[in-house]
């Protein structure tokens, strides 16, 4: 029987890019496996050469609440080593975000035990936890103290789930669910953070209507 983990993932900035390295950093329209997978591993304390296979193996959706916009800022770094040899004086970078969104992630397995560590995890993290990058805190607690859905299939899950915003996208919610028979690919299945390695995803677009719960409690 499926269960399914539910995370808030809401703040000022996101980032979360899944395929540059270099002077141009882009962002994803919302969250990556691997940015998700990188959060509980985190919360649990577990360090960067750390399996993740456990973590990885659970399938991912995304509820988009609040699409957000793209925003960019501009970064200097010096006396940076070049891949030719030598040291650059002065490396500038553009790095994109997404600013004011609102995400509602679902994670979904069959081993509740497992969910249940790691919600307990997300209430006590071991280390802090970010949106994408360290400078990027939750806007709210990433937690939800009803996010633990015993029985509940990932999609129904994060169909019924009060809505985390008063100010959501329209009148229906953009879906992106993890399916190995999905028409799009993403590189973002984490392998190993520790090399930096990732297997392609596939995963389908879908929408639900708004929930008729409202909105969560706090919110």
């Amino acid at each position: 029987m499926p269960h399914t983990l539910l995370l808030r993932l809401m703040g000022p900035m996101q980032s979360w890019g899944v395929s540059s390295r270099f002077t141009v950093r882009d962002t994803g329209r919302e969250p990556s496996k691997s940015g998700v997978v990188g959060l509980l591993a985190a919360a649990l304390g577990r360090p960067r050469h750390a399996p993740i296979t456990d973590l990885a193996a659970l399938r991912m959706g995304v509820r988009v609440d609040r699409e957000g916009r793209v925003e960019v800022d501009y970064h200097t770094a010096q006396d940076v080593y070049k891949a030719s040899g030598g040291i650059k004086a002065t490396e500038v970078s553009r790095r994109y975000y997404l600013a004011d969104a609102a995400f509602l992630v679902g994670l979904e397995g069959n081993d509740l035990e497992q969910l249940r560590h790691l919600h307990a995890a997300l209430r006590n993290p071991a280390w802090p936890l970010f949106l994408g990058r360290k400078a990027f805190v939750p806007g709210a607690p990433i937690w939800l103290a009803d996010g633990l859905r015993a029985g509940e299939p990932l999609e129904d899950a994060l169909c019924t789930y009060p809505l985390l915003t008063t100010r959501h996208s329209g009148p229906t919610l953009r879906l992106v669910i993890e399916d190995p028979n999905g028409p799009v690919v993403r590189p973002d299945q984490p392998i190993s953070f520790a090399e930096r390695r990732f297997a392609p995803r596939y995963v389908r677009f879908t929408s639900c209507p708004i929930p008729a719960d409202g909105v969560e409690e706090g919110a």
